[in-house]
């Protein structure tokens, strides 16, 4: 169900919200055997917020998620709740406060289900780096969901929740959202406060929102975006709200990077991208051809700037403020066994490439040298932008690869995020929708809109899916 059907149900009184909720804690228990979506539902907090909800007064009612169910990414503080990170190091830490993305959806009536499955601290691209179990793709169980969002994907896919949040990184959110035919958007950085999101690459960090449908998004991103005095990255400005009518595209310019159509992008998903484009072509949009030689370093500028930031953010884990304590001779000692023992061979593999990247020897060399890049690619992308109004591409290379094909050839997992880290390096909006299929599996595309034009974002990948078939 959508969230307009599920608000249809509550305003005929046709179902209660307790009913509404008992049956996605129903669907989770029938499907997520078989997939390992959630690591954790929160059935007796849901059901008696579900009751208080069925007994509060109109003015309750009238809030604007008033009784609808989401899945959190366990990546995102939860009060009283265990938030892992997807790793070992956490598997027993309580949160002490929500996120205020969390604070903020609860405040609007709606009703945390429970924390999904990752990849350990947002580190993948396909979940199968979680300390607790891969999770499946529920269009096909041998494939993975994508990642790090694998689970809150299969979830959304599965029709397990209406709504997710989650944390995207590089894509975290965009990419197991194209894998499992779900719309995932990154909005614009800052625009949805970070406080309580767990930190793996601080300045490439952002809550996003994933949903069967961008007016789902939409109505989620009215909610939770905003001004957070928590969070000093968060907007100062007032952020347009999608509109999401019936849209007039005609004279929408649609910039097409030449650089996103190359040998390692599937021939099956150029068809179906460049297809997409031409739909909007047939109602008025104008395509721009644009090329953006830097667009060929972003992959390499982000995995360099992206280990030297998880490098830093996991040095809180030590096993002394919070973490698994592994008992060592003295500190040293107990903080390299917690390490060991409590982190995945992927984040060590980010934490010692990224320390490389840092350190006196190389800092110059790498990490001065790609600060400057994303600079300029930003640069690049903002002059880019005042030939067009968005810009269209594919969210991935390919499409849900088997389960295992991947995991041992880390350089081969990291070319699945070449397209969404574009954005992220800039901070820039960005939706995922589906847009196809290939061999029976979901293809994402991609829209980039300008710094804080979320709202026009939401409002093309709207017209898209809404459009007269």
């Amino acid at each position: 169900m959508t969230i307009r059907d599920i608000q249809k149900h509550y305003t005929d009184r046709t179902m209660s919200v307790r009913e509404v909720t008992d049956a996605y804690l129903a669907r989770i228990e029938e499907r997520d055997g078989t997939l390992g979506a959630f690591l954790e539902t929160f059935a007796a907090s849901a059901r008696l917020r579900a009751d208080e909800l069925d007994a509060a007064g109109e003015d309750e009612r009238a809030k604007p998620l008033y009784g609808i169910p989401f899945a959190n990414k366990d990546i995102i503080l939860v009060a009283g709740k265990t938030a892992s990170g997807g790793s070992r190091i956490l598997e027993s830490y309580t949160a002490a406060y929500s996120a205020t993305a969390i604070e903020r959806l609860e405040a609007a009536g709606a009703i945390v289900l429970g924390r999904t499955n990752m990849d350990e601290f947002g580190c993948g691209s396909s979940t199968e780096s979680s300390a607790f179990g891969v999770t499946k793709n529920p269009l096909d169980l041998e494939r993975v969901p994508g990642g790090s969002s694998g689970g809150l994907a299969a979830a959304i896919a599965a029709e397990m929740a209406p709504f997710g949040i989650g944390g995207d990184t590089g894509g975290s959110v965009r990419q197991p959202a194209a894998l499992c035919g779900a719309c995932g958007l990154r909005p614009t950085y800052g625009a949805i406060s970070r406080y309580g999101l767990m930190a793996m690459a601080s300045s490439f960090d952002t809550v996003g929102i994933m949903a069967t449908n961008v007016e789902d998004i939409a109505s989620v991103f009215r909610v939770i975006a905003g001004r957070d005095e928590k969070d000093a990255n968060s907007h100062t400005v007032d952020l347009p709200i999608p509109e999401l009518g019936v849209m007039d595209v005609s004279g929408l310019r649609i910039g097409v990077p030449k650089q996103y159509f190359d040998d390692r992008l599937e021939p099956g998903i150029v068809k179906n991208i460049e297809q997409a484009i031409a739909a909007y072509e047939a109602a008025g949009a104008v395509r721009v051809e644009l090329d953006i030689p830097i667009l060929e370093d972003a992959l390499a500028i982000y995995y360099v700037l992206m280990p030297a930031e998880v490098s830093s953010n996991m040095n809180r884990y030590d096993g002394l403020q919070y973490g698994s304590v592994t008992e060592g001779n003295d500190l040293l000692s107990h903080v390299r066994a917690t390490r060991g023992a409590g982190f995945g061979d992927e984040v060590k593999r980010r934490i010692l490439l990224g320390t490389f990247v840092l350190s006196a020897g190389y800092v110059d060399a790498y990490y001065k040298k790609a600060v400057r890049a994303r600079e300029a690619l930003t640069r690049a992308l903002e002059e880019a932008m005042r030939d067009c109004d968005v810009i269209m591409g594919p969210t991935s290379p390919t499409i849900a690869w088997k389960i295992g094909e991947k995991f041992d050839d880390p350089v081969t997992m990291y070319l699945s995020d070449i397209y969404t880290v574009v954005p992220s390096l800039a901070g820039l909006p960005a939706i995922s929708i589906p847009c196809g299929t290939l061999d029976g599996l979901p293809i994402g595309l991609q829209i980039m809109g300008r710094f804080a034009q979320d709202a026009k974002v939401m409002d093309v990948a709207h017209w898209y899916l809404e459009r007269p078939q």
